[in-house]
């Protein structure tokens, strides 16, 4: 499926597109207003849910505060529908914006894993076990802070 994004110009349906299309089948989990959700087909543990936006942009930046708020709606509704399955109130929540940071479908999608005891999960640093973790350089984190601060 293609679709056109003007000037004679058309691109490939994600993925997701089309997921909320019918053209490829889904597990769904909930829906709502601007968004849908439904397990992941690789899930890191059971209940593994992707929340994603009904317009498929690629980037958080490119939804508008309409559709932030529709899709924080959706990851509160499936955290929900979780927890009551998992019997748990804990979540990993995780989004990739871009391809650099793991983005696998150019679509908007956020990962929600209930977390439950001994599921065998564990934080974020374990996700880059390589990173240095020793004493925290706070003149240099003040450093950056403040450039960060002048960005307007």
């Amino acid at each position: 499926m293609k679709k056109d994004i003007g000037a004679n110009r058309l691109v490939m349906a994600t993925l997701f597109e089309k997921i909320l299309s019918g053209d490829i089948p889904s597990h769904r989990v909930a829906k709502g207003e601007g968004w849908y959700a439904f397990l992941d087909i690789f899930p890191r543990r059971e209940g593994h849910t992707l929340v994603i936006p009904n317009r498929g942009v690629q980037r958080l930046a490119d939804l508008t505060p309409t559709e932030h708020t529709q899709l924080m709606e959706g990851v509160i509704r499936v955290q929900y529908v979780l927890g009551q399955r998992f019997g748990t109130t804990d979540f990993t929540v995780c989004v990739h914006d871009g391809p650099l940071a793991g983005q696998e479908v150019p679509h908007v999608h956020i990962h929600v894993l209930p977390r439950t005891e001994n599921d065998g999960g564990s934080t974020l640093v374990a996700m880059w076990p390589r990173t240095e973790h020793g004493e925290s350089n706070h003149e240099a984190l003040a450093s950056l802070a403040a450039s960060l601060q002048e960005v307007k």
